[in-house]
């Protein structure tokens, strides 16, 4: 079975890579960090948040999200972003699908979002009003075990 892939582009806070990195350590998911970074990947923040598990993360560079999506199957990519409005339980996962995520201080490019609109889902949150977001890091499990769920997966 193919493995889930987390995709995240540009992120910013290595915590939250970090954590995101012991996610799919722990489910055999492969995470592609897409460029720039805001951070090194030795930097001792995300060190720390992932030390232990970084050896058993398949982890893929991409220097840019235009060199990723390249040969991607378009049914494959999911883009979640709190500016759109179909939640995520309305999709239906697939092993091999890539989970795309958006820098924690901007989220996807707008062009993204239009030129994807049919691939785009949002983690709903009943007091946005007063929340702007949720951490990154919970959002990729959010969905990582949503899929999961879905494919009957331990």
């Amino acid at each position: 079975m193919k493995p889930f892939n987390i995709v995240l582009v540009e992120p910013e806070i290595p915590p939250n890579t970090g954590s995101i990195a012991r996610l799919c350590g722990a489910t055999n998911t492969v995470l592609h960090l897409i460029k720039p970074l805001g951070f090194k990947t030795d930097d001792k923040h995300l060190r720390r948040a992932g030390l232990d598990y970084w050896k058993f993360v398949e982890i893929v560079y991409w220097e840019n999200l235009d060199e990723f999506l390249k040969g991607k199957e378009r049914d494959s990519l999911v883009f979640l972003s709190k500016k759109v409005l179909v939640p995520y339980t309305a999709f239906r996962f697939n092993p091999g699908d890539f989970f795309i995520f958006g820098k924690e201080t901007k989220g996807l490019p707008e062009h993204i979002l239009e030129t994807y609109k049919d691939r785009c889902c949002a983690i709903p949150m009943s007091n946005a009003a007063n929340i702007r977001s949720l951490n990154l890091a919970m959002c990729t499990g959010i969905i990582l075990f949503e899929a999961i769920r879905q494919q009957n997966l331990p």
